[in-house]
């Protein structure tokens, strides 16, 4: 039976999941949609612990939320409207944080030790250097345009697929991964003048 599980789509293995209530077909879902998820929440967010937060959340509404789906649309779309969704409220909740973290309260000379994760080696790959400078870059690309570029360019979803998760018309979409490529072009200049 789990290999008849396994050979169903998405839509077919949620639809299994809502009337049966079959956790199997949920476990697959999760198997298929954890590293995606995490690699599309880590490049918007820049913090591995926040963004396994936000994917085991994703998975955690997914799972009590299930009935919310409907099959009009694609299981991947709303699964990663859910995940941006948190990833946007985390980003926003992590700005304020660190923006509130750093303000001494008029204490004079006060001095705040910041870690550097920039070289933590869970986040290390083999291509190590250029890796960090290319995600350290993509953190600069404004919030707008670094979601909509992570989805068409890392992920490799469709226009019509990020319209339906940003609730951005396809014109916007488009307009918005142009920008958002050249803002991450001219940061990474130095790296392909090499």
């Amino acid at each position: 039976m789990d290999n008849n599980l396994n050979a169903l789509s998405d839509e077919k293995l949620i639809a299994e999941f809502q009337q049966t209530g079959n956790e199997r077909a949920f476990e697959i879902l999760v198997q298929r949609y954890k590293n995606p998820l995490t690699n599309y929440v880590f490049r918007f967010l820049g913090n591995y612990e926040a963004c396994m937060d936000v994917v085991q959340e994703t998975m955690i509404k997914f799972y009590r939320y299930k009935d919310n789906y409907s099959s009009v649309a694609k299981f991947s779309t709303w699964i990663y409207t859910i995940a941006g969704n948190l990833a946007r409220t985390e980003y926003r909740r992590q700005k304020r944080r660190s923006f509130f973290s750093i303000n001494d309260y008029g204490e004079e000379h006060k001095t705040y030790d910041i870690p550097d994760e920039s070289y933590r080696p869970d986040i290390m790959t083999d291509s190590g250097i250029k890796d960090e400078i290319i995600q350290k870059a993509l953190l600069k690309v404004k919030e707008v345009y670094r979601e909509v570029v992570i989805l068409r360019d890392v992920q490799g979803l469709s226009y019509e697929e990020i319209s339906e998760i940003t609730g951005l018309n396809e014109g916007t979409v488009k307009s918005r991964i142009n920008r958002g490529r050249a803002q991450l072009q001219k940061l990474l200049k130095d790296i392909y003048n090499e």
